[in-house]
């Protein structure tokens, strides 16, 4: 009745909401979301750095998440770098110094705060009056060098001094109203900062400070506000209110000393503030998109622009055209007898028609990767790792990959439908990882890394029972298997401006099924038809694994003969990130050996199948009893040995150095234990093997359309409401894998023909594109030097 009451349900839901209406919802969702966006910057402003300057919240206890945009946390040699040959000047009382000491500890973390010491870009004017006025119209002259930026702010004295009078109220506004037109002149060169007061603790101020309420902060404030903002009539001030730090002030103040001064940890915050403010303009970080402008369009870029309207022109012509014919060709009434009389109708869709309809659904998923990702409509935020983010979700998708289940068409160890099963289960573990900032927990980092392996270790399987069982090394399986791998990444390196190196996981994937295909394939070529016939070819398959396996070691502890190899032009241009080819090197190293695992597994288990020792019929175990059970107790301890030790893990580059030789053991030990019991390898998770089916799309969509500043953050589409925000970019982001994922494959029988003349022509043609690619990449990059 469960299975009866579950097939139903389902057939009810296929009938009424299929693939085809959820991707006309993403549509819908996607058009919204983004007319709302562009409603809300025209009527709020678009400007991040008003944003980073008044408003955000606290992620956890310490983690600052400014609203509606990225923070990045400044290394020294950044802020040094950021910095060099400007003049950071702080004038104001201690509040302000405290702020200025967090500040130049960011460039300088073994500055100390040693009694009174002030150091010259430190000046000391606790009140806003005439020495301060003074200070600051030396600066205004045009014989004097300005400070490049000028952090200035006080009242807590003048509320102290004057016990909280009003007086001294109404002569803070007559001083700021005079101090207001230099500071407002100043800013036309120079970035000006005013600090407002942070709140204060008043159960813990001392006698002499118990008129400093935050009642007196507030009125000073409202001054300092209204005056700064009505000094220029016709335009917005340039002067900058620095009100963040008020906010801050108020989650953290109960852990300040005295109930005046802020914790270290809350100065540090607004210091770090300061220095995005200024710096992210000039170092452009990926995770720093707070005060960033939208990066200009380049050649490449325009030209991309240009194709895909061109495309989106050419097939809304095509639509017409079919239209009206499809409308002359309807059925017609024969008025003698009443049938109907059928016109001659196109049985088949013309190819250039396909290239043009997939080039244009494809122009407008690659238009809502720029909007996420480049063009700043949509919100970005910093990620925050936390057990409950990661394990909650894990244990949700687990749930429902053991609701839908089904049963296998074949019973063979890692069959279709258990790959694309382990594929799904996988990626969306992968996924979770990525979004959650699992990254940081590195018990998990150590697990997922055994996710990644595995992959790998399917590319190694995989191919090399295709090669090994087929004996197909035409031209055309190979080109197939690289378009499909390669073709979303190579427009998306055109469209969002990035390296080919950058999607890490795919130049990994193409590179060990060449060097599959070259193993293979070069001479003698050994396959299993062949070797039946003669059992010594058996061992000239050993002898090709064994000098791969010496191939790999020697370039794994040879870094400068690898590093030379892909530092060689065209390949350079290819593997290089941030100029050089190390991150390649330590990605290709960190998983070395599980490809060739994946090939020595294929090799033994189909040994195995062909002398039948395995009994892979229906409900059947494996082997015999006796060894079934053996060997899952053997399988169950292994995978729960390596769990134990990556999970006591201490640091990380040690850990990662022995990954290449431990991973296979997890990996082996899972197949075991998912293929020896006959009742498991029966069946599958539908759910799961249908994301494993566009396990690909999704790995490289998440960079800009589920994530954000590629990878670093995470994409907010519905601010305020992170759980809702999750489920609607999740869905939208699905929904584009999977649409892409069909345009791969249309493609893919339209680039890459069977026919060899036609394939050789297309190669051709599109050896001619990459030339082109390159020339256009080398000019681009001589423009931005």
């Amino acid at each position: 009745m469960a299975a009866l009451a579950y097939n139903l349900g389902k057939r009810e839901i296929n009938h009424y909401f299929s693939v085809r209406s959820a991707k006309v919802l993403a549509l819908v969702a996607v058009l919204l979301l983004a007319v709302c966006h562009l409603a809300s910057r025209r009527y709020r402003g678009s400007d991040s750095c008003e944003y980073l300057l008044s408003s955000g919240r606290f992620l956890g206890e310490k983690v600052w998440q400014p609203h509606s945009c990225m923070m990045h946390k400044y290394k020294i040699s950044e802020a040094k770098n950021c910095l060099v040959d400007k003049h950071i000047a702080f004038i104001g009382d201690s509040r302000i110094r405290q702020l200025f000491y967090s500040f130049v500890k960011i460039i300088n973390p073994q500055f100390k705060e040693e009694g009174n010491k002030v150091k010259s870009d430190f000046l000391w004017h606790p009140e806003v009056n005439g020495s301060m006025k003074q200070c600051i119209k030396v600066w205004t002259e045009d014989s004097v060098a300005k400070p490049h930026v000028i952090v200035a702010g006080a009242a807590t004295w003048s509320i102290k001094i004057h016990n909280g009078s009003n007086e001294a109220l109404s002569q803070y506004k007559m001083n700021i109203t005079s101090i207001a037109p230099l500071l407002e002149k100043l800013a036309k060169t120079s970035d000006v900062y005013w600090v407002l007061q942070d709140p204060v603790y008043e159960d813990l101020l001392s006698e002499n400070r118990k008129m400093i309420t935050n009642e007196k902060i507030d009125a000073y404030n409202e001054a300092a506000v209204s005056i700064l903002n009505s000094s220029t009539r016709n335009s917005k001030s340039n002067v900058k209110v620095f009100s963040v730090s008020k906010l801050i002030a108020q989650e953290t103040i109960m852990e300040s000393l005295d109930g005046l001064h802020l914790p270290e940890s809350s100065r540090e915050t607004s210091a770090m503030i300061l220095m995005n403010v200024y710096c992210n303009k000039i170092l452009k970080p990926v995770d720093g998109s707070c005060c960033q402008p939208r990066p200009p369009l380049t050649l490449i870029q325009k030209l991309a622009a240009c194709f895909f309207t061109l495309s989106i022109i050419g097939y809304l012509i095509f639509y017409i055209i079919h239209r009206n014919a499809h409308r002359k060709n309807k059925p017609c009434t024969d008025l003698e007898s009443g049938e109907e009389k059928k016109n001659i109708i196109n049985p088949s869709v013309s190819p250039l028609e396909v290239f043009l309809q997939s080039f244009c659904k494809l122009g407008l998923i690659m238009a809502y990767f720029y909007m996420c990702d480049r063009a700043n409509l949509f919100m970005k935020e910093n990620k925050f790792y936390t057990h409950s983010t990661f394990f909650i979700p894990i244990i949700y998708i687990l749930v429902l990959g053991v609701f839908y289940n089904e049963n296998t068409k074949e019973t063979k160890v890692l069959n279709r439908e258990q790959t694309d099963e382990w594929k799904g289960w996988m990626q969306l573990v992968i996924l979770i990882y990525h979004i959650s900032g699992a990254s940081t927990f590195l018990p998990v980092y150590m697990h997922i890394r055994v996710l990644v392996a595995a992959y790998l270790f399917q590319t190694g399987y995989g191919h090399f029972s295709y090669f090994w069982v087929k004996g197909d090394f035409g031209i055309h399986r190979v080109c197939q298997v690289l378009f499909r791998l390669n073709f979303l990444v190579v427009v998306l390196c055109i469209v969002m401006d990035r390296p080919y190196q950058f999607y890490y996981f795919v130049p990994l994937v193409t590179v060990w099924f060449m060097v599959i295909y070259v193993t293979l394939a070069l001479w003698p070529q050994i396959i299993q038809k062949k070797a039946n016939g003669n059992c010594l070819w058996h061992f000239g398959l050993l002898l090709k694994l064994a000098f791969l396996l010496l191939c790999i070691c020697f370039l794994a502890y040879s870094q400068g003969a690898f590093e030379k190899i892909f530092s060689l032009w065209p390949l350079s241009k290819c593997f290089e990130l941030k100029g050089n080819v190390y991150e390649w090197w330590f990605r290709w190293r960190l998983d070395r050996y599980v490809v060739f695992h994946g090939m020595l597994f294929a090799f033994i288990y189909l040994a195995l199948q062909k002398r039948q020792i395995l009994s892979e019929g229906k409900g059947e175990p494996l082997f015999s009893s006796k060894i079934s059970n053996f060997l899952l107790f053997i399988s169950v301890v292994s995978f729960l040995t390596y769990s134990i030790w990556a999970s006591s893990c201490k640091n990380k580059a040690e850990c990662n150095e022995l990954h290449p030789s431990v991973s296979v053991v997890q990996i082996l030990a899972f197949i075991l234990i998912r293929n020896i019991p006959g009742y498991a390898r029966s069946v599958y998770s539908s759910f799961f093997a249908w994301f494993g089916k566009i396990s690909l799309e999704l790995f490289i969509c998440q960079y800009h359309i589920w994530l954000a500043a590629d990878t670093r953050g995470i994409l907010v589409l519905i601010p305020g409401n992170p759980m809702l925000n999750i489920i609607v970019s999740t869905f939208i982001f699905v929904c584009v894998a999977h649409e892409i994922s069909q345009i791969t494959n249309d493609l893919a029988q339209i680039i890459i023909p069977k026919d060899n003349s036609s394939l050789l022509k297309r190669l051709a043609c599109i050896a001619a594109f990459f030339c082109g690619l390159l020339v256009l990449s080398s000019i681009q990059d001589k423009s931005r030097h």
